[in-house]
């Protein structure tokens, strides 16, 4: 049963995002064990903030997406209401849409990078976050099974 389980997690592309109100960190495996961070998207608006992660989500042919979601703290369900309605905004076909916990991604990505690169506002901690994100889902989903 367990390998079954791993074929499942590890044949298909599976993108993730960490939504911000300025920046969407993304990450990607292609193969359910090494996760990269890619470039984040500055976000200008939620519509062409919509347009290119739909176009990177085509053009990687991703066929899960992981989408981070804050739990716990003050604004979790103002928070929560605003991602699901970006994710909406996708309009996404032929993709499962799943959510994961995001709770502590962005200071993990931070203390794991320190001394790495210069945290400048270019994205690369929310792309780092993404890559926690899915790296969070991955090892739940592999110990599920």
């Amino acid at each position: 049963m367990q390998k079954i389980a791993d074929k499942k997690i590890k044949n298909k592309k599976t993108a993730s995002i960490d939504v911000g109100l300025k920046r969407i960190g993304v990450a990607m495996s292609l193969d359910g064990s090494v996760v990269f961070p890619q470039d984040a998207i500055l976000r200008i608006n939620r519509n062409q903030a919509a347009r290119e992660v739909v176009a990177f989500l085509v053009e990687w042919e991703i066929e899960r997406f992981v989408v981070g979601l804050p739990k716990g703290g003050s604004s979790e369900e103002e928070m929560e209401r605003r991602i699901k309605h970006f994710v909406s905004l996708l309009e996404l076909q032929n993709i499962e849409v799943v959510y994961q916990d995001e709770q502590g991604s962005s200071v993990e990505a931070k203390e794991m990078t320190q001394g790495v690169f210069r945290h400048k506002k270019d994205g690369k901690i929310d792309s780092m976050a993404a890559k926690i994100i899915l790296e969070r889902w991955l090892f739940k989903e592999e110990n599920r099974a």
